[in-house]
């Protein structure tokens, strides 16, 4: 029967069978996408949508509720879907409210009300907003289905999270769940926790089906989909929901090096600003390329292209495979291929002769250094050539001084002696009993600059006193340095070459601001080297350097990492089972403890016992977020991730360990979390990733 102009301008509903509910400008990006799985035949149960802006009192309505609660005897679903929702670019994961168990026109009534309230946000005016009715499932078990793994950005993995009954206590992050890592066509990996037999929620059967539905899902909607899922107390398959994927972590390009601070951060163990790793990075880099190319454990060809040590966020990181702290990539390969075996027997004639010239040499640069020390006049006291001058050698001398210091490492390990720290401990006893500040303390006794590391824009400050004045370069020939073995006090004179590189580059800081040339002293480090070389030549500085900032604290580098479009990604090295930590939300992070209720500090690591979605408007400006419960895969898990926001959930007894406050160390892909109590010392508190060593090769420290 034709229906009339004013039927035909009635409100009315939209049954998800029907051609229009995919047309995501009425009736939300939710319901849309499963009007189109339903259309493709995946199994969706059935329901209906009510349009943006129809009155759910409007007698469309009524009749819509009636057919598919049979007269309200039979329960139902009430949801949001919107189109600002379960977008590519964004998931909303649980901003929106659901009604579930809804019985009855009234309370349908309010239900949908519900759901229309809560997009209006803060107070502001309501979102476009449909409304999805469902019936509802009994569920024997439920959860959520990654199509890829957003925690390792993998494609060819397939991650589910699973709980008895239906999902909404595992999205809801009221229930952990079961974590299943299967292949592409099902086949089980792990489980995470381990299940027992007579345990399991999801059997082999039930995954092979759940990874058939993401195939079909995959290619229906032109890639991976987060997908909510039940099996009903039949065992029959329904997909409740199916969203892109919005944030996968970042997988690194095949063959990318694998870097890590370990050999380096004894010497440069802080966040390095642009004109202190050209000062101190380059030359380690070079010295370490050397002392690589005389023991012949790597190609020339890649010694050329690829730098030892570098920098990652301002850190100084070294490449781990060319120092030999970690295995060959290929170990097979690296045993049948004779060119390094050959490589090292050439080299072992002058390896055999430098082992016993080594001690000799290192002596000479020792006298060197010790001599250009003792001489070097004040900073205060030098022109501009001379200042110059001077930092050119320290630049230089570096270089010889890594290559030496690496070199004694192998060919000298067994050499006795004292180490610089355990010599600037005593000495450092000696002067502060003697009543002196730390000026004149490192003058007399500059062993002590062993303790802290170097800074271009501030003296050093040595523990338990303010610093003095600035007092000219160390003086040569300190306490305990005549006790100290060959490498230990090559590694002293890289200190001291450091310290004096700091006072001449804080004097021609000093000089430029005098003159109007620099805006302030401390942005003298933002300068790179040939900035600053054409600065005390008179040339005029970079026309940017007002836009440049300075670099601020960081969360310390990864033991371990690849680089993936400049980006951190720790290698995985956690021992699965050891632990219930488990990042969610790739990245590392530094802050304070915050429970969500108390004044926000500026740095703020959100410590809670769930993973309530309610939490969800807190997650922007946060540093990280800490969770006992909580599944990977939760709402507030994803938005972590779309927030590029570092979290770990399963940490026990988050909340009493990290109180209102605790200074907290987190890596949201190992799950390693830890505190340092307010002190710098940190102290591991949760299960995550296991450190890794390495033997002791050229350059390590």
């Amino acid at each position: 029967m034709r229906m009339t102009a004013i039927e035909e301008r009635a409100p009315r509903t939209v049954p998800l069978d029907h051609p229009d509910a995919q047309r995501n400008g009425a009736v939300g990006a939710k319901a849309a996408h499963l009007a189109r799985a339903a259309r493709a035949g995946l199994p969706v149960l059935p329901g209906f949508v009510i349009p943006y802006g129809t009155d759910p009192a409007a007698a469309p309505v009524e009749r819509a509720w009636r057919e598919l609660s049979a007269d309200g005897t039979r329960p139902l679903v009430v949801r949001s879907s919107s189109a600002a929702e379960d977008t590519g670019e964004s998931s909303m994961a649980g901003r929106f409210t659901s009604v579930l168990d809804v019985r009855g026109w009234a309370a349908f009534q309010d239900a949908v009300r519900t759901v229309l309230d809560s997009a209006r946000g803060a107070g502001g005016p309501p979102a476009p907003m449909a409304v999805l009715v469902q019936v509802m499932l009994p569920a024997h078990s439920g959860g959520v289905l990654f199509g890829a793994d957003p925690i390792q950005g993998r494609e060819d993995r397939m991650l589910v999270s699973a709980v008895r009954g239906g999902p909404d206590a595992l999205v809801g992050g009221e229930a952990p769940g079961t974590n299943y890592h299967v292949t592409r066509s099902g086949r089980l990996l792990r489980t995470e926790p381990p299940e027992r037999a007579g345990d399991r929620v999801l059997g082999r059967a039930e995954l092979h089906r759940l990874a058939r539905l993401a195939r079909r899902a995959r290619q229906l909607f032109d890639g991976p989909q987060d997908i909510e899922f039940a099996f009903d107390r039949d065992g029959r398959l329904w997909l409740l929901q199916s969203r892109p994927i919005t944030a996968m972590a970042l997988r690194p390009p095949r063959g990318a090096r694998l870097l890590g601070p370990g050999p380096v951060a004894e010497t440069l163990p802080d966040v390095l600003q642009p004109l202190e790793e050209d000062l101190w990075v380059t030359p380690m880099s070079r010295g370490l390329t050397a002392a690589l190319d005389i023991g012949a454990t790597v190609p020339r060809r890649r010694l050329r292209t690829t730098p030892v040590v570098t920098t990652v966020e301002g850190r100084a990181a070294a490449d781990l495979e060319l120092l030999g702290t970690v295995p060959p990539r290929f170990r097979l390969l690296a045993l049948l291929n004779p060119v390094p075996g050959a490589r090292r027997l050439s080299a072992a004639w002058r390896v055999g002769r430098l082992r016993s010239a080594l001690p000799g040499l290192a002596v000479d640069l020792l006298a060197e250094v010790d001599r250009t020390l003792a001489q070097a006049p004040r900073p205060d006291r030098l022109d501009r050539a001379e200042l110059l001058a001077l930092l050119r050698w320290g630049r230089a001398v570096l270089v010889a001084l890594h290559a030496q210091e690496a070199l004694a490492g192998v060919l000298l390990d067994g050499e006795r002696g004292g180490t610089a720290a355990g010599e600037a401990l005593t000495a450092l006893a000696e002067g502060r009993e003697a009543g002196l500040d730390d000026s004149r303390l490192i003058a007399a006794l500059p062993v002590v600059l062993a303790l802290v590391p170097p800074s271009v824009t501030r003296p050093p400050r040595l523990p338990g006193r303010a610093p003095g004045p600035d007092s000219g370069p160390p003086a040569a020939g300190g306490s305990g340095v005549a006790a100290l073995s060959t490498r230990e006090g090559l590694r002293l004179r890289i200190r001291w070459v450091h310290e004096l590189q700091a006072r001449l580059v804080r004097e021609a800081a000093r000089r430029l601001t005098a003159r109007g040339e620099l805006p302030e002293p401390g942005r003298v480090a933002l300068l790179r080297w040939p900035e600053l070389v054409a600065a005390l030549r008179h040339r005029p500085l970079p026309a940017d350097l007002h836009r440049r900032q300075p670099r601020g604290p960081s969360a310390p580098l990864p033991d371990a990492f690849r680089l993936a479009d400049g980006q951190v990604v720790p290698e995985w090295t956690a021992r699965h089972g050891e632990g219930t930590a488990r990042g969610v939300s790739g990245g590392r992070a530094a802050g304070t403890a915050w429970d969500g209720t108390e004044p926000r500090p500026p740095d703020p690591v959100l410590v809670v016992r769930n993973l309530d979605p309610a939490l969800a408007p807190l997650l922007p400006g946060l540093t990280g977020l800490v969770a006992q419960n909580g599944s990977p895969l939760s709402h507030l898990a994803v938005l972590a991730r779309e927030y590029r926001l570092p979290a770990v959930v399963g940490v026990d007894d988050a909340v009493r360990r990290f109180p209102p406050g605790t200074r907290v160390l987190l890596d949201g892909t190992t799950g390693e979390t830890t505190s340092d109590g307010g002190t710098g010392a940190a102290v591991p508190l949760a299960g995550g990733a296991r450190r890794r060593t390495g033997r002791r090769r050229a350059g390590t420290r």
